[in-house]
Formats: C-alpha cells, structure tokens, sequence
C-alpha cells in the first residue's frame, strides 16, 4: 500500500483479534465498539489489512516463513553454539518436534488471526462507507481476507470468521475441506469488481483482478490436498469447483490470464525480483510493499538471517549467522550450478566484480548507503558455499581501505571464533544427527541463502526496501507446468519449465548466458525445478505435500506422520475459547 492509507489503531485491534479466538463480555463490547462505529475510516481499516501482512506475518524469518520453510528441505535454523537456543523453538520446527506449545506456531497463528480481523473490520468499515471508491474498497478487503483465511486453512486447517455485519453473530470455524470451495467461488465473484493493476491507482501491492488470479491459480493447485490433507493420494483432476473442466484445468485456465497479458514478463536477471528495487521488476503480481518510512512495518529477514556475523554490508550492519539450506536441497542442484537462479556475482560501477574466491583484492568503496553516506559492500547472491570473503572493519568502526580509498576484500573468519575460516559447507555433520545443534567450533556450517538484497539502510534486522513477493510470475509459470503435468500433457510442463530456465540469463562475467533447456520431464525433475525457481518464498512445503515428499526423513528430519502436514491450533487458543478443536495427532 501507499502512504494514502492511513493506519488504524493497532491496540484496538489486537484486543478485538482476541475477541475472535477467545470472547469475553469485554471482547464483546470492543467488538461492539469497533464494528459498530458510524466514524470508522474505511481506508485506515484497508490499510490496516493489508498493513498485517508486512507486519511480522509474511515478512519475518518466525511467522510463515517458518512454518512454510524451516519445515522443508529448503531451510532450517539450528542451533549455533551459544546463539539461537531459544528452547528449542526455531529447531523444532525442522525437526519436527512442535506441539500446541510452539511459540513459533502460536506467533504464526495469532499473526495470521490479526490479519482476518483487519480484514473483516475493513469490510464492517467500508459497508457503512459512501466513499467513491467502496465498490473497489471492499473488494479489495474481501480478497485480502480470502488470502488470509485461505492461508490459515492451508496451515492450521481451520479459521475463525464472523459476520462484520452483525456484531451479535457468532464465531464460526472455517475448516479447510469445506472452506476451499466457498473461497474459490468467493474470490470469482469478486473479479468484476477489482481493478486491473496499474489501474484505479493500484499497483502490486494491491489486491487487484490479477492477484486474484494468482490466487485462485494457488487454490485449485491445491485445493485436492486441502479437502483431504493427511490421505495417501491426492485428485488433482477432480472437477471444478463452479464446473468447466477440472482443478488443472482451472489453474491453466487463471495462470493463461497472467502468463498471455502484456502487463508481465519473465526478468532476464532472476535476483532483480528480490532486489532493493524489485518493485521495478516486471514479474510483481501481487506483493508486500514494503518502504522505509515510519507507516509501514518492514522487516530484512529473508536477507539478515542467513548471512554471517562477520560480513558486513556496511560498517554498521551484519548478518546473524543462523539460517541455512539442508545437504538435501544443496546437492538437488548437482549439475545446474551454472543455472542462472543458482547464485550472480556482483559488479560495481567501475567494472569490478566481486568473484568471493580468494582473488579479490580491493572493489569501489563508490556506492554507498542511503542516510548514512559510508561505503556499501555488495555481498553475491544466491546460494553461498566455501570459504567466504569481504572487509574488515578497524577499531575506528569504518572499513579498511586501500590508499586511493578502495574497500580492502579479505579473507572472512567467524566473529565469535577468530581463528575458525568462515567456510560454508554443504554437510551439516550434527554431533547427534536428530538434533540440529552445532557447537561453537561448528558454528560455520551450511550453505547460506543470499538470494534477497541486503537493505544496509537501516538495522541489521529491521526496515528493509525490498518488497517480498507473495505471486510474480515465475510462480505462475511454475503452477502452470505442474497443472499440465497432472493433466497428462508433459509436454507443455516441459515448455513452461524451459521457459523460465531460458528467459534467465547469467551475469556479463558469463557472457549473459542463458540457462540451458532439459529434454524431459518426469515427477521428480518438476520438483526439482519448483525448487530452483522459488526457493524460501514460502512455497515448498505445499509443493513437498503435493509431491509426496513431506513425511520422508532427511537431515536432523525423521519420518513423520501425515498429522503433521497441519500444525496444531495452540494450546493458548483451546484454553480460552471453546470455539475451536485441536486437529487430530496433537
């Protein structure tokens, strides 16, 4: 969203999201009080929706994206040393070790809860609106919610929703193998009244018709999994929910609507889609705009996370030594390490590249930080392995540099263990292979992911530029291939796959070569290349269920259960409101 809309009151809110998991007289009357305004402001309410999605929900490392990635082959977040120990939470989350207790869970949850409740007291608001804009306003509302809910139900397997227009109505529990098709249809009807991006003011940020499209796209990807998360075998070639053909056929049909429109195209530079200004990228269909000014939450997770405490962007940041990628997904790539999504080496204005291994002497210390003025040192993108080089910074807190005021590039060693090489290793090697914790003396290991810009502009996890995609249209290409796929026609699978490998380019050290094109397709080769395309963007652990790949072991990872496919409603939720049931297995 755009600084036009205004924020809304985020105490209120938080005490009316309670009075959706746990009502008491009290919710009762804040509820009243909130739905039952004549001066709410209709478009601080739509702010405030789409406000949760940046706030914590879609954009730190502990909400979503933990529970989308740290429980896949994708991510995880082990314990290093003295440092994030946390009681277990962040590794519970690979090793499958949550309960109703999770921290990380009940975060996730109540975040997601926020959201919903946003969504209905926009609608509430804009229903008792006159503005010029209501038509589109509340559609918009009702679309966020859908994505919310549709979220929930993905995750936990229920949701709570109340009539916005009654405040006497009661609590309902949307549970996800009904819920679907009311979403789908929901979202459908909706289509007339959004605006096409770019249109109407709009832009990615906004729930337009494309964005519905995406979503609806999502929803019959996996709507078979969601009426029957924990079966053995999932209909993808069920009939659709409103007739005309089947669920792939559905998701051809919305993906044709993005991939053919002339509003997209596929980047040539894949990383320029999770670039600091990738909100000029040509892939953005639906996102969370995220700006450093004092309206919007924001947040340089996806970035801060995986990076060492000893590389520096700049003088005052770092990064945090925690996140990495498993061995599993690492060695998925064996053979396309000269895919262009596999990593990009960075060049400066003068020509000189950043190679990061071990010829680096000196680069440009002429781009610089916004705000700050001091000299920005661009790491390499994608996924990082081996010995890791950047600068030092001496006892004054700048950089080192050369005489004619270059950065001085040395080789990196850990900052809590000086003399240990920061030397990332595919191997995870854990002391007890159950248990993701290293010692102190291990604390380098795992392949880091720097596949999102580094926003130095700010703290080291804090504000961030970046807008953190949610659908572009690597995503759409990716669905469409897997619906031909489950519809019988490899064929066209294998041309959208090709697609995205050739419209993607390496760097001019490569000579812009492009990515080289495979001759077949089979189950595994397709998720393969999910991988390759959307890796950490919150999308694998629906593909690893719709794949089958889920429940099997991998590292400090043992066999699951289907239960575990959802993730329980917490305990603190049971607790207060008699509302919701646990899901089974918990």
């Amino acid at each position: 969203m755009k600084s036009n809309f205004l924020n809304i009151n985020k105490i209120v809110l938080s005490v009316f999201a309670l009075s959706l998991i746990g009502c008491t007289n009290l919710d009762e009357k804040v509820m009243d009080e909130v739905l039952g305004s004549e001066n709410a402001d209709p478009e601080s309410a739509l702010a405030a929706a789409y406000g949760q999605l940046g706030d914590g929900t879609f954009v730190d490392h502990g909400s979503v994206f933990a529970l989308q990635e740290y429980s896949t082959d994708e991510a995880l977040l082990p314990t290093r040393g003295s440092d994030w120990g946390d009681g277990g939470k962040w590794r519970a989350m690979h090793e499958f070790t949550w309960d109703a207790n999770s921290d990380v869970v009940k975060t996730t949850w109540n975040q997601l809860n926020f959201g919903i409740t946003k969504s209905l007291t926009a609608i509430a608001s804009i229903n008792k609106s006159n503005g010029n804009n209501k038509t589109l306003f509340l559609a918009e509302a009702k679309g966020l919610l859908a994505y919310y809910t549709y979220t929930t139900i993905d995750l936990f397997g229920q949701a709570p929703y109340r009539d916005p227009d009654n405040i006497n109505a009661p609590i309902e529990i949307r549970k996800a193998e009904t819920t679907i098709d009311a979403l789908i249809t929901e979202v459908e009807g909706l289509i007339p009244n959004l605006a096409d991006i770019k249109t109407q003011n709009t832009h990615a940020g906004r729930f337009t018709k494309q964005a519905a499209y995406a979503l609806l796209a999502d929803m019959y990807l996996n709507r078979a999994v969601l009426k029957n998360k924990t079966a053995g075998t999932f209909n993808f070639t069920e009939q659709a929910v409103n007739g005309g053909g089947t669920d792939m056929d559905k998701v051809i049909q919305y993906s044709n609507l993005l991939i053919n429109s002339p509003l997209f195209s596929l980047e040539s530079n894949y990383f320029h889609n999770f670039d600091i200004n990738n909100d000029t990228s040509k892939e953005m269909i639906f996102t969370i705009v995220q700006k450093k000014n004092s309206t919007r939450n924001a947040d340089n997770d996806l970035a801060y996370m995986s990076m060492e405490r000893i590389q520096k962007p700049s003088p005052d940041n770092r990064g945090t030594n925690a996140s990495c990628i498993t061995p599993e997904f690492y060695y998925s790539w064996n053979g396309n390490h000269d895919d262009p999504r596999f990593q990009r080496n960075y060049q400066y204005e003068d020509g000189t590249w950043f190679r990061n291994d071990g010829t680096d002497v000196s680069v440009p210390s002429t781009s610089k930080v916004e705000g700050t003025g001091k000299p920005w040192f661009h790491f390499n993108r994608g996924l990082q392995v081996g010995q890791q080089y950047g600068p030092k910074i001496l006892s004054n807190g700048n950089f080192d540099m050369t005489a004619d005021g270059r950065i001085k590039v040395y080789k990196l060693f850990t900052e809590k263990t000086p003399t240990l090489a920061a030397d990332f290793t595919p191997e995870l090697n854990f002391d007890n292979p159950s248990e993701s914790v290293f010692t102190q003396a291990q604390i380098n290991r795992g392949v880091r992911n720097f596949k999102f810009e580094f926003d130095p502009g700010y703290a080291n996890n804090g504000t961030s530029g970046m807008d953190v995609p949610l659908y572009r249209l690597g995503t759409i290409y990716m669905m469409r291939a897997e619906a031909f796929f489950r519809s019988g026609n490899v064929g066209a699978a294998l041309a959208d796959v090709n697609k995205l490998r050739t419209s993607r380019s390496r760097e001019a050290l490569f000579n812009n070569a492009p990515g080289v094109m495979i001759t077949s397709l089979n189950a595994d080769t397709l998720y393969k290349e999910s991988g390759y395309e959307l890796y950490w963007e919150m999308y694998r652990r629906k593909a690893m269920i719709r794949f089958n790949k889920f429940d099997l072991p991998g590292t400090a990872k043992p066999a699951s259960q289907p239960y575990r496919r959802i993730f329980p409603i917490p305990q603190a939720t049971l607790d207060a409101s008699k509302d919701f049931t646990q899901n089974p297995g918990y």
